[in-house]
């Protein structure tokens, strides 16, 4: 297996990076700055044909602010619960196109913004209205992360811009949440299904951190793509480039400063994505 790494050294010798406002989503940044803070774009990862890049700012969205207003289960059918969440959302407007070069460039929703509706570290559901209802079995267990998303599918990375809950549903289909979340967790996002044509060209890369950092000296995340494996130490969006045609396999893990497996319920993800010409 090949390895290669971008360290935040790197990035910062070339552009005299400031403070990173890319922080966990329980201690994360207080300055509403949620990208990777001037990245080198040129630094980019290789492999083979392969490259993933950290990209520039994205538009900021200061005061944007997610809060789960309910959430309620009912029983459906013998083994079965319907749950039901509502959001509220402030200073942030869902369907509206976000205004920024990566719109341009990167597969972008013609809804709009969005919330990513994450249930189980499975692929997510795009919200463009405040509120979602699913199926669960009876007698189970859930953690449900919800974030608000630019209209391209980048994350919002700040605390008050993301929600992590944790549920359990019982024989009779009653609800009762968890505690909050304590352990270190890395929830997938993007990339996300199958792109089509100019869409292949550029993918965007991201994922969201709770109750941890990354960083060169500390916890970083390892993305194995196709077989070749980047080192990530910055929390914040990155380009995929060089992607073959057909299907691809891309898996994040989360890792410690000692380059072990970080140990929970959710500290790596794999999804198949699909490329196509047409």
């Amino acid at each position: 297996m090949k390895y290669y790494r971008i360290t935040g050294m790197t990035a910062a010798l070339a552009l005299l990076v400031g403070a990173i406002g890319c922080n966990n989503s329980s201690t994360k940044s207080t300055d509403q700055t949620d990208s990777t803070g001037g990245m080198d774009t040129t630094a980019a990862q290789t492999m083979d044909s392969i490259s993933v890049t950290p990209i520039a700012d994205s538009k900021q969205f200061p005061g944007a602010d997610l809060q789960i207003a309910s959430i309620t289960a009912e029983k459906a059918g013998t083994d079965s619960a319907k749950v039901t969440v509502k959001y509220d959302v402030k200073n942030f407007k869902l369907t509206e196109m976000t205004d920024d070069e990566h719109a341009t460039h990167m597969a972008n929703s013609h809804d709009g913004q969005h919330i990513h509706f994450i249930l189980d570290n499975k692929p997510y559901t795009a919200l463009y209205k405040p509120e979602n209802s699913v199926m669960v079995p009876l007698n189970s267990e859930h953690y449900l992360l919800s974030f608000l998303s630019r209209s391209y599918h980048e994350s919002i990375k700040t605390t008050e811009a993301s929600k992590l809950v944790k549920f359990k549903i019982d024989a009779a289909g009653k609800l009762t949440l968890d505690a909050a979340p304590k352990e270190p967790s890395l929830f997938y996002s993007r990339p996300k299904g199958e792109y089509k044509g100019e869409e292949t060209k550029n993918l965007l890369l991201d994922f969201y951190l709770v109750n941890t950092n990354i960083a060169s000296d500390g916890n970083k995340v390892i993305a194995d793509i196709n077989g070749q494996t980047f080192t990530l130490d910055k929390w914040g969006p990155y380009e995929i480039k060089g992607l073959p045609m057909g299907n691809n396999k891309v898996k994040l893990t989360l890792i410690d400063k000692d380059g072990n497996a970080v140990t929970g319920d959710n500290v790596s993800v794999e999804r198949d994505i699909k490329l196509s010409e047409k």
